[in-house]
């Protein structure tokens, strides 16, 4: 798998490279991020890399140029803070996950393997109303129709279709979807509700994601 990092600090761009290239993939370091979508249409990598706190809105830009035609590629950002406004600003941009800075090793090779590692399970589908989600494939049908999500839109969707008519917490779905044990910030998944809801509801499609206020969401008609 190729990999393009979008860094201009040397000592982190050598040390991440180091870190992938042990790990079996191939690298494509650029400096600068108005050159990255270039790059990215000539390499076509399975993931993009990008140093937000070293690039700040360039980053932020180059992030939603490359997601632009719903492209499904990962895109993980190295990020300064974990504070509300910049996990939703990650998500507006279209990346799919972010890694805190300072840089490390072995948590950043984990959240790769979350993402990229290749399923060994037989061929599967959830299948809810119209939506059909292939989950060996990693896409969804509506209504015939396919449709092209993020990474972590894919998850929030399975993990709502794998409990249909059940209503879910906002702190199940941190914890079962962020694996996040410490009861974050929940509006983050409001936003991914909504992009759920604006891809799947097209064309006047039925509402299926349904908000329970003060309490959470559940997948169901009617």
């Amino acid at each position: 798998m190729s990999v393009l990092l979008i860094e201009n600090d040397p000592y982190l761009a050598q040390q991440v490279n180091l870190d992938l290239t042990h790990a079996g993939y191939t690298v494509t370091v650029v400096s600068n991020p108005e050159q990255g979508e270039p790059y990215f249409k000539e390499l076509q990598p399975s993931l993009v890399v990008i140093d937000q706190a070293q690039f700040g809105e360039k980053g932020l830009k180059l992030c939603r140029q490359i997601r632009g035609n719903n492209n499904p590629v990962l895109i993980l950002l190295f990020m300064n803070q974990d504070q509300l406004r910049d996990r939703v600003a990650c998500l507006e941009a279209g990346a799919d996950d972010y890694t805190l800075l300072p840089y490390k090793t072995e948590q950043f090779l984990e959240l790769i393997k979350l993402y990229l590692q290749p399923s060994t399970k037989t061929p599967e589908q959830l299948h809810f109303s119209d939506l059909v989600l292939d989950l060996s494939h990693r896409c969804v049908y509506c209504n015939g129709r396919k449709i092209e999500l993020t990474v972590k839109e894919f998850d929030l969707l399975k993990y709502l279709m794998s409990h249909p008519g059940e209503v879910l917490t906002r702190e199940q779905i941190l914890e079962n979807v962020w694996e996040d044990n410490n009861g974050g910030e929940s509006n983050v998944i409001e936003v991914y509700i909504r992009y759920l809801r604006l891809k799947i509801e097209q064309e006047g499609h039925k509402r299926l994601i349904q908000t329970v206020r003060g309490v959470g969401y559940v997948l169901r008609e009617g």
